[in-house]
C-alpha cells in the first residue's frame, strides 16, 4: 500500500484495517475510539498518516492535533492545534470547522488568536468546553442534504498530553456514541512508566467496549528489508549485510532503521547510542543551521517561526538560509506558521546535548521574547503566559516565572481548565517567598492566591484537597480579619456539603454568618447566608429558614450579590414547596433563573431552570414542564454545559417528562444518548434514567445497563435510589420477587432518601414484591413467610406515609406533588393485596390519581398498571363487565407504549378471568393434553404448582366448587389416579 505522496506503508495491513474499520463504523453511525501504541519511532505517525490519507480520499473531515512536551502548562494543546489547522487549511472541512467555531466562543478562545474578556469563562469550567467539543464533532459529522462527511479526529503523542487533554480524551471515549466520529490517539508505550499519568487512563479506557487498542510492533527482518528498499528508491540495491546490520541495530524500529541506513550510506561510523545516532545528522549541518536546531529544541516540538528567528541570534538572511538547510535535511518540517521536528526523539537528543549554561541562556532568550518589551508576541496570544512561565523557570528567572504562573493560572481558568490553573497557582505559591514584591507582581496577597488555588482545586473535582487546604488556611488566617475568616468558612461549608459532610457543613456555614455582623451590609455575608440557607433545606430543627432566607435576599439585593440572590430565591422556593404550599413558587424559580442569567451566573441559572421545570412537572403540568425543560436544555447545550451537574439533571428531567406523558418514542430518542458502558458515578446517574423505558418495554438492553451500573450504585445516594428501584421492577417483571425485595431493602439501607418523598415510590415497588412473595407463600402453606412479608409491608407503608406527611427534619409537609400522591395510593392498595385482598376502591383511587386530572393523560404507564390491578380486583369481586372495560383500556395503553411485560401480564389476566373475549382461540395441540380445554390446561398448570382448589379458584376468579369439577375432569381425561400423577405428567411434558 502506498500513501499519497509515494510513501510506502509496510507491514501494517492488519493495523490499518483495524483503523479503517473504525472509520467505517463511525460513518455508519457508531462512534469509534482507537488508541494506537508503540515505541518511539516504530511508525505510529506513519500508520496514522496512511489513515488520514485514506480518510481524505473518502471525503472525510480530518482534524489532526499534536501534543507537545510542555508538561501540564498548556491545556488542550492538541485540540487547539487540530481546530486551528483544520480551520485554516484547504480541506473540504475547513469552512464547516470555521462555522462551528464561530458558534462556540469557548472553543475559539483556545486558538492562538483567541480573544475574550477576562471573566468570560471563569464559571463555566471544563464541562462547558467538553460539551462544546462534543457538539462541534457531532455537528461536523452529522449527515445533511448537502454533506455526508464523518469526522476523523487524531490526537498524536498523548504521552505528552496535559491533564485537561487527558480528561477530554476520557470524556469523549465514554460519551461518543452515535456521533459519526472516529477518534484516534497515539502514544509511546515505552514512555508509560509506572507513574506516568496516561497509564491509568489507557488502562481504564481499554476496558470500554467502544475503545480498541492497536499496537504497532517493530518490523521483522523481511519488513525491514522492504522498508530499506523503499528508502533506497531507484538507487543501488540494499545488500543482505546492510539489512542485517540495520535490522539488528534498529531492532525493527522504523525511524531508527531509516537513520541507521542514512548514516550507513554516507560511510559514517556512528556510536551505538540513540542520541549519538540522532545527533550525527545534526552535526552534518552548518554552524548556523545547528544553532537553529538547538534553539528549536528549547522552543519545543512545535516551533513558532518568528520566535525561533529572533532567538537564534542571526540576521534575517542567515536565519532564513539556516532554516532552509534544516528543512531540506528533514530535521524540521514546515507545519502551519512554524515548524515541527521530524521526530520527537530528535528534539530530545538535541536538547539533552545542550550544555547547562547554553540551555539556561536559550530559555532566558525565549522568556525575554515572550515577555513584555520589543519583539513580544501580541497581547492575549493563547498559551504565551504558560510558555513564559515554563521558560522563565528553566532560566532560573523566578520573579518572571512567578508572575507568568499567576497569569497562566488566570488564562487556564478562562479556558475552563481548572487542573492546569491549579498547577500554575500552586507553583506561584511555592515561589511566593523567593521573589520580591509578590503581591505587586500578582495583584493579590498570599491568602488571595491561596484561595484561587482552592477554588480551582474544587472546580477540578478535588474537593477533599480543597477542604484540606481550607483547613490549613483557617489556621493561618488572621483571627482579626472577620471577612477573610467568613470567606474561608463559607467555601469550606460548600465543599463539605459536596462530600455529604452535612453536619460540619452547616456548622461552618453558621460560623461564617456569625463572623460578619449585619451592619455594615456586605456581599460576603450575603454569600454566607445563601450557603447557610441551603444547609437548612433538609436540616432545620429550629425553623430558622424563613428568617435566614429573607435576610439573605434583602442583603444580596442591597449589596448587588446577584448570584447569592438568585440562589437564595431557588432555596426559598424549594423550602416553601414543602412547608407553605406556595402557589407562586413556579414563578419564583423563573425569576431566579432570569436574574441569574442577567447577571451572567449560568451555574445558578441552571439550578433555577431545573426547579422551574421540575415544579411544573410535580404539579402535573406536563405540557408546561415539557416546554420549560426543552427551553432550558437548549440553552444549556448551546452554552456547552450539557455535562455540568445541572445540565445533566435537566437532560434527565426532560427524558422523565416524556416518559411520564407517554411519549416513549421521544424518551427512547433521548435515552439513546445516555451511555450504557459507564465507569463513573455521574455517567451512571444519567444511564440509570434510560432504565425507565427499557424495563417497562422488556428491553434486553436493561440487563447490560444494570451490569455496568451495579459496581457504582453504592457510591451515590441518588444513583442508588434510581437504579435499585428500577432493578427491582425488572426483577418483578422477570418473576423474581425475592430479588426485587432485596433491591428495595438495599435502597432503604444505603440511600439517604429514606425520609424524603422519593421513598414513597420505592415503598410501593417493595410492597408489590412482598405481595407476590406472600401470595406464593400462602399457596404453599408457608405462614412464616406470609408473616414476614406482612411485617416488611407494614414497615414500607409506614415509611411512605411518613415521607408524604413529614419533612426529613420533622416538620409537617403541607404539599405533595401529584405523582407522590398517586404513588402513596398505589402503596396503600398493594399493602391490601399483600393480605390477599384486592380492594377495588383503593386501586380505582390509584388509577385516578395517576391521571393527574386528565382521564386520557397523566402518567400514562402508571395509569395502565393501576388499571391492570383494578381489573383484577373487579374480576375477583364479580364485576366482569367493569373489569373488562378497565382491562381493555390498560391493554390499549400497553400496546401503544410497547410495554411488553405489562401487556403479557394483562393477557394472562384476560385469559384467567375470561376478559379477553375478542382474542382468537389457541390452536389445539397434540399430545397427552389434546383432550383438555383451555381452562383445564390453566387449572392443570396450577395443580402442577401445588395449588389446592381454593388457591386455584382465587387465581382464576372461579368458585372452589368449579375448580374441584375441573380437577376431576382433568384426572379422568388423563387417566391418572390423583393430583400427584397429573402434576408429574404436566411437568414432564413441560406444560
Amino acid at each position: 500500500m502506498t500513501e499519497r505522496g509515494g510513501r510506502v506503508l509496510i507491514g501494517r495491513t492488519a493495523e490499518l484495517a483495524e483503523l479503517t474499520g473504525a472509520l467505517d463504523r463511525a460513518a455508519a453511525g457508531g462512534a469509534a475510539v482507537v488508541l494506537v501504541s508503540g515505541d518511539a519511532g516504530v511508525g505510529k505517525t506513519h500508520l496514522v498518516s496512511a489513515l488520514t490519507a485514506a480518510a481524505r480520499e473518502r471525503d472525510r473531515a480530518v482534524l489532526v492535533g499534536q501534543c507537545a512536551e510542555l508538561g501540564e502548562s498548556m491545556p488542550y494543546l492538541p485540540l487547539a492545534d487540530a481546530l486551528w489547522t483544520a480551520s485554516r487549511g484547504t480541506g473540504p472541512e475547513a469552512a464547516d470547522v470555521r462555522a462551528a467555531l464561530e458558534s462556540r466562543p469557548v472553543l475559539r478562545r483556545l486558538l492562538p488568536d483567541g480573544e475574550g474578556p477576562p471573566d468570560a469563562a471563569s464559571e463555566l469550567g471544563q464541562q462547558q468546553l467538553f460539551g462544546a467539543v462534543l457538539g462541534l464533532l457531532g455537528e461536523l459529522g452529522a449527515r445533511t442534504e448537502d454533506r455526508d462527511r464523518p469526522v476523523l479526529l487524531v490526537l498524536e503523542d498523548l504521552h505528552w498530553a496535559d491533564r485537561s487533554t487527558r480528561h477530554l480524551l476520557t470524556f469523549l471515549s465514554r460519551v461518543l456514541s452515535r456521533e459519526r466520529v472516529c477518534l484516534v490517539g497515539t502514544y509511546r508505550s515505552d514512555d508509560l512508566h509506572r507513574r506516568h499519568p496516561l497509564r491509568p487512563v489507557v488502562a481504564e479506557l481499554l476496558r470500554l467496549p467502544t475503545v480498541t487498542g492497536v499496537e504497532v510492533r517493530p518490523f521483522g527482518p523481511a519488513e525491514t528489508a522492504e522498508y530499506l528498499a523503499g528508502l533506497a528508491g531507484g538507487g543501488a540495491a540494499v545488500t543482505a549485510g546492510t539489512v542485517e546490520r540495520v535490522h539488528r541495530r534498529s531492532e525493527g524500529n522504523a525511524f531508527y532503521a531509516a537513520e541507521l541506513y542514512s548514516a550507513e550510506s554516507t560511510g559514517e561510523d556512528l556510536p551505538a547510542g540513540l542520541a549519538d545516532l540522532l545527533l550525527s545528522r545534526v552535526e552534518r549541518l552548518s554552524e548556523g543551521a545547528q544553532r537553529v536546531v538547538r534553539v528549536a529544541a528549547v522552543a519545543g516540538r512545535r516551533i513558532d517561526d518568528e520566535l525561533v528567528r529572533r532567538a537564534a541570534g542571526l540576521d534575517e538572511a542567515a536565519v532564513g538560509e539556516a532554516l532552509r538547510e534544516v528543512v531540506s535535511h528533514q530535521l524540521l518540517v514546515p507545519a502551519g506558521t512554524g515548524y515541527t521536528f521530524r521526530h520527537a526523539l530528535l528534539r530530545e537528543a538535541v536538547y539533552a546535548d545542550l550544555l547547562p549554561g547554553e540551555r539556561t541562556r536559550l530559555h532566558a532568550d525565549f522568556a525575554r521574547l515572550l515577555g513584555a518589551g520589543p519583539g513580544a508576541p501580541p497581547d492575549g496570544r493563547r498559551g504565551s503566559a504558560a510558555e513564559l512561565a515554563h521558560h522563565s523557570l528553566a532560566a532560573h528567572d523566578l520573579p518572571t516565572a512567578f508572575a507568568a504562573s499567576v497569569r497562566a493560572g488566570r488564562e487556564a481558568e478562562r479556558l475552563g481548565a481548572p487542573d492546569e490553573a491549579f498547577e500554575h497557582y500552586d507553583r506561584a505559591l511555592e515561589l511566593w517567598e523567593a521573589v520580591p514584591d509578590p503581591g505587586g507582581a500578582s495583584g493579590t496577597d498570599r491568602m488571595g492566591l491561596a484561595l484561587d488555588t482552592v477554588r480551582t482545586s474544587g472546580r477540578a473535582g478535588e474537593q477533599r484537597r480543597a477542604i484540606s487546604r481550607l483547613r490549613r488556611l483557617l489556621e493561618l488566617a488572621d483571627p482579626a480579619d472577620a471577612v477573610l475568616g467568613a470567606r474561608i468558612r463559607d467555601r469550606l461549608a460548600e465543599y463539605l456539603s459536596d462530600i455529604d459532610e452535612d453536619d460540619e457543613s452547616q456548622e461552618m456555614a453558621r460560623a461564617a454568618v456569625a463572623m460578619l455582623p449585619p451592619d455594615p451590609p456586605r456581599p460576603e455575608r450575603a454569600a454566607a447566608l445563601s450557603t447557610y440557607a441551603r444547609t437548612l433545606l433538609y436540616n432545620d430543627e429550629h425553623g430558622e429558614m424563613p428568617a435566614v432566607a429573607e435576610e439573605a435576599v434583602e442583603l444580596a439585593r442591597a449589596t448587588g450579590a446577584t448570584g447569592a440572590e438568585a440562589s437564595l430565591l431557588v432555596t426559598l422556593g424549594v423550602y416553601r414547596e414543602t412547608r407553605e404550599a406556595d402557589p407562586d413558587v413556579v414563578e419564583v424559580f423563573a425569576r431566579a433563573r432570569d436574574l441569574a442569567l442577567d447577571g451572567g451566573r449560568q451555574v445558578v441559572a441552571l439550578r433555577a431552570a431545573f426547579h422551574h421545570a421540575r415544579a411544573k412537572f410535580d404539579r402535573g403540568d406536563l405540557a408546561g414542564a415539557t416546554a420549560a425543560a426543552d427551553e432550558a436544555v437548549k440553552w444549556t447545550m448551546d452554552a456547552g454545559l450539557g455535562w455540568s451537574t445541572y445540565g445533566i439533571v435537566l437532560r434527565c428531567l426532560r427524558y422523565l417528562i416524556h416518559y411520564t406523558s407517554g411519549d416513549w418514542a421521544e424518551a427512547d430518542r433521548l435515552g439513546a444518548e445516555f451511555g450504557v458502558r459507564v465507569v463513573r458515578t455521574p455517567e451512571a446517574q444519567v444511564s440509570a434514567y434510560a432504565l425507565f423505558t427499557e424495563v417497562a418495554q422488556g428491553d434486553p438492553a436493561a440487563e447490560e445497563r444494570l451490569r455496568w451500573i451495579e459496581p457504582l450504585w453504592e457510591r451515590d445516594a441518588f444513583l442508588n435510589y434510581i437504579a435499585h428501584g428500577l432493578a427491582a421492577e425488572h426483577a418483578l417483571w422477570n418473576d423474581d420477587p425475592d430479588a426485587a425485595a432485596e433491591h428495595i431493602e438495599r435502597t432503604l439501607r444505603e440511600s439517604i432518601y429514606n425520609l424524603e418523598v422519593p421513598v414513597v415510590r420505592i415503598a410501593a415497588i417493595g410492597l408489590w414484591a412482598h405481595a407476590e412473595r406472600a401470595a406464593r407463600a400462602r399457596a404453599a402453606g408457608d405462614e412464616e413467610t406470609v408473616r414476614a412479608a406482612a411485617e416488611a409491608g407494614d414497615d414500607l407503608l409506614e415509611r411512605a406515609r411518613r415521607a408524604a406527611t413529614t419533612t426529613s427534619d420533622g416538620w409537617p409537609r403541607v404539599w405533595l406533588g401529584v405523582e407522590g400522591r398517586a404513588w402513596l395510593a398505589r402503596a396503600e392498595a398493594e399493602r391490601r393485596r399483600l393480605d390477599g385482598v384486592h380492594d377495588v376502591e383503593l386501586w380505582r383511587r390509584a388509577a385516578d390519581l395517576f391521571t393527574y386530572g386528565d382521564p386520557e393523560g397523566g402518567f400514562v404507564y402508571e395509569v395502565a398498571r393501576s388499571r391492570w390491578r383494578l381489573a383484577e380486583a373487579l374480576a375477583e369481586n364479580g364485576d366482569r363487565d367493569a373489569a373488562a372495560e378497565e382491562w381493555r383500556r390498560a391493554v390499549a395503553a400497553a400496546e401503544r407504549l410497547g410495554a411488553a411485560p405489562l401487556l403479557a401480564a394483562l393477557r394472562g389476566l384476560g385469559a384467567r378471568a375470561r376478559l379477553d373475549t375478542g382474542r382468537p382461540a389457541s390452536p389445539v395441540s397434540a399430545g397427552p393434553f389434546a383432550a383438555l380445554t383451555a381452562r383445564e390446561r390453566e387449572v392443570l398448570k396450577l395443580v402442577a404448582e401445588g395449588r389446592n382448589n381454593k388457591d386455584i379458584a382465587a387465581a382464576l376468579f372461579i368458585s372452589p366448587k368449579t375448580a374441584s369439577v375441573h380437577v376431576s375432569n382433568i384426572l379422568a381425561k388423563l387417566n391418572v389416579s390423583g393430583r400427584t400423577q397429573a402434576a408429574a405428567l404436566a411437568l414432564r411434558e413441560g406444560l
